[in-house]
């Protein structure tokens, strides 16, 4: 499936019911099932990632056939923590396992972690990889150490077994320590559910403790917020016959979120985008700022802002250099190289720096015709390009049909977007801009529009041949006609 994106027609404003995070929704599911199940939980998440957690906990966790198989597709937070919730479950037997693209997912370091407490975790294909076959019993616990500049989440599924442990957990995290507000949020999430903690310089001391039953809220996602940020930045450069967006109410963010991706309000004031909290979220507005010419910024506590913000950059002309990227090599694409692929297909020629950087000193290319957009099966991929519709619309006029005719934007497989906002399109459509699908495969609809185009660039030759050898011939004759009259 393709979707054709174009932004002629948007709302000057819009209020938008965001989706409730992952992140805090896989966490209080965590909690919750380590408390016996007895929380009332509350705007659960409903994205594929939280869809799959919730399928996993209505399964056995042991058969008499073998193993009970578990398949939490693309979904790797899920992948792993409840790779360290059945490990410390006695009686679990589970085959966990995934799409083939989790299947190349490094998992190695929570495993050997694991190992080293006593869980029994055996690979069932290729070691340092899904799927696992994991045998749950009691762990003693202890005193470990583990490389703090990994995913965050090996470290967070760890702490929130941690208390269920029989001697707890001290846990040193050497060298740089990458997405602590992860870190920090699952300490406070653990807090909230009555398990206490410690985090001292580098080393996290969890007791032995039980956690108590309690409702709890899920706030909405503000990593889904950062898409709305970027499209009302975008809309601020719209031409003068273009209407830009004026403000967005987002619902359901608040102030004092324990999210790290709150830190793209602080981002977007820098692109001229401010953030006022009211009883319901979060309202943006132009802050009248103009914007800098290039930027720096480190982005090793939020990752997952990083397509966003480099999406953005391009879009509005700011050159940047962004670091701290290291993790995006192994989401659910090479984001570093997804990222360098696709803005060069819209005219941006980005630089990669060996695994954590990229750069862009604004230096542009021709644009592909089509501009379509692969997404590597990566929902923020889909999402963070999307509002390039609205340079789109600026470039190439005032019209769907012209618009296509010279390279609207076009996004390949945008069903991707269920993995964390399933409503993603329809939030789109709602502030105007237009969708249409096309049922047609990528190469297919790529040779068709080709095809389109070469046509429509023959018939401009020929009739510009036509044009010329008419006005040769007229010119011709004015001359014959002088010519003889002056004989």
């Amino acid at each position: 499936m393709i979707y054709q994106l174009f932004a002629g027609n948007m709302a000057d404003s819009g209020r938008i019911s965001l989706p409730a995070s992952k992140s805090l929704s896989n966490r209080a599911l965590i909690l919750k099932a380590l408390c016996d199940g007895q929380c009332q939980l509350h705007n659960v998440s409903d994205c594929d990632d939280t869809r799959v957690m919730l399928q996993a906990f209505e399964q056995p966790i042991s058969s008499a056939d073998g193993p009970v198989t578990i398949d939490i597709g693309a979904a790797g937070t899920s992948m792993r923590f409840l790779t360290a919730y059945y490990a410390t479950r006695p009686g679990s037997d589970i085959l966990l396992t995934g799409s083939q693209r989790m299947k190349q997912r490094p998992i190695g370091i929570l495993v050997d972690a694991l190992r080293g407490l006593g869980a029994d975790i055996e690979y069932a294909e290729a070691d340092g990889f899904p799927p696992l076959h994991i045998r749950g019993k009691q762990l003693d616990g202890g005193e470990m150490s583990i490389d703090g500049s990994t995913s965050s989440q090996y470290i967070s599924a760890l702490l929130m077994v941690a208390p269920t442990l029989k001697n707890g957990l001290t846990l040193t995290l050497t060298g740089a320590v990458t997405s602590r507000p992860y870190i920090e949020m699952t300490l406070a999430m653990m807090r909230q559910f009555g398990v206490e903690s410690s985090f001292t310089a580098n080393v996290i001391d969890v007791r032995p403790q039980s956690y108590s039953a309690r409702e709890y809220t899920v706030e909405s996602d503000w990593s889904a917020a950062s898409y709305w940020y970027e499209i009302l930045a975008l809309s601020r450069q719209t031409s003068a016959t273009t209407q830009p967006l004026r403000e967005f109410q987002l619902l359901g963010l608040h102030s004092d979120s324990l999210q790290g991706d709150c830190a793209i309000a602080r981002y977007f004031d820098e692109l001229g985008i401010q953030t006022e909290f009211t009883a319901d979220g979060a309202k943006l507005s132009a802050n009248g700022k103009p914007l800098p010419q290039s930027v720096k910024w480190n982005l090793a506590n939020q990752p997952d802002l990083a397509q966003t913000l480099v999406v953005t950059c391009c879009g509005l002309g700011v050159a940047f250099t962004i670091d701290g990227l290291h993790t995006l090599r192994i989401k659910e694409t090479d984001r570093l190289v997804a990222l360098q692929n696709e803005l060069r297909k819209c005219g941006y020629v980005v630089e990669v720096k060996g695994d954590d950087t990229m750069t862009w000193n604004g230096q542009t290319c021709p644009l592909d015709e089509p501009v379509m957009i692969r997404t590597y099966k990566d929902h923020r991929m889909a999402m963070s390009f999307a509002p390039l519709a609205i340079t789109m619309y600026n470039r190439f006029g005032h019209d769907m049909e012209a618009a296509a005719d010279q390279d609207a934007l076009y996004i390949h497989h945008p069903e991707v977007v269920s993995k964390s906002y399933p409503t993603f399109w329809n939030d789109l459509r709602s502030v105007g801009i237009d969708i249409g699908e096309i049922d047609k495969g990528g190469e297919a609809f790529m040779a068709d529009r080709k095809r389109t185009m070469q046509h429509a660039a023959n018939v401009h030759r020929r009739a510009k041949f036509i044009v010329n050898a008419l006005i040769f011939v007229a010119l011709a004759t004015i001359i014959l006609i002088v010519i003889s009259c002056l004989i």
